[in-house]
């Protein structure tokens, strides 16, 4: 599929992925993201979010860290499933987006306004990392840059799990897809006093993105185990999987 980024943003395909630009973004998106994500997904953004957290091992005092947790959308998953006893710590570089994100959980909630490539991780402290919806404003080599950074965050033994929205590859639902993608959502986003130009670009994101596959060869390549996942007839889709436990013994 041929590129046609001039149609998106006037700017190179590198300075969309600028940090400052996805930042800038998704600040000014913040007022209406939450009902626009909502809307304009007919409710399937919901529904994937609580498909990515099921079934994870949500033990008695276990610590989860959520990468671009944007409003903290991932917690109302979340909460179906964890008891009290659990802390969950949030990490995202939209000041805006962490200024409006719900800490009123039945869980212990830390929020970071932070970037994940300068946050100072410590190694081996999470028990399960959860992300949704943030890995398209990665390009490849971010991945990358990603997948080493879950690597050393997760202890041996550790849980993850991703899902982003997606390129369906059926070629008919991927046209209308696409279409509804780049051309209905920023007129949604609109009519919710949103900026469309905005929301435009997440459909830009998403066809660049295309779909998990990159992003697990690079946690696979960080010695992980993974599993890939499709949702909705590809409409989304989703990574699983560990850190394995390595006998020192070997």
């Amino acid at each position: 599929m041929a590129r046609r980024e001039h149609e998106i943003h006037p700017g190179s395909t590198q300075n969309n992925y600028d940090p400052i630009t996805v930042r800038a973004l998704f600040d000014e998106m913040s007022a209406t993201y939450g009902v626009v994500n909502l809307v304009a997904s007919f409710g399937f953004a919901a529904r994937w979010r609580h498909q990515a957290v099921e079934n994870l091992p949500f033990a008695n005092g276990v610590h989860i860290v959520d990468l671009m947790s944007g409003m903290n959308e991932l917690c109302h998953s979340i909460s179906k499933y964890v008891t009290k006893n659990v802390c969950l710590t949030g990490v995202d570089f939209s000041p805006e987006m962490v200024s409006k994100a719900r800490t009123d959980w039945p869980f212990v909630v830390e929020n970071h306004l932070a970037d994940i490539f300068k946050w100072d991780i410590l190694s081996c402290s999470a028990d399960v990392v959860v992300s949704s919806f943030g890995l398209k404003t990665f390009d490849g080599s971010q991945q990358h840059e990603l997948a080493q950074r879950v690597a050393r965050l997760l202890r041996p033994g550790g849980i993850f799990s991703f899902v982003e929205i997606s390129v369906p590859p059926a070629r008919l639902l991927q046209r209308l897809y696409l279409f509804y993608l780049i051309h209905v959502i920023p007129w949604i986003g609109k009519l919710f006093l949103g900026n469309p130009d905005n929301y435009r670009m997440l459909g830009f994101y998403a066809r660049e993105f295309g779909c998990c596959r990159h992003f697990a060869t690079c946690l696979r390549e960080q010695g992980l185990e993974v599993v890939e996942l499709s949702y909705f007839f590809g409409c989304a889709t989703g990574v699983r999987g560990f850190k394995p436990i390595v006998n020192s013994s070997d």
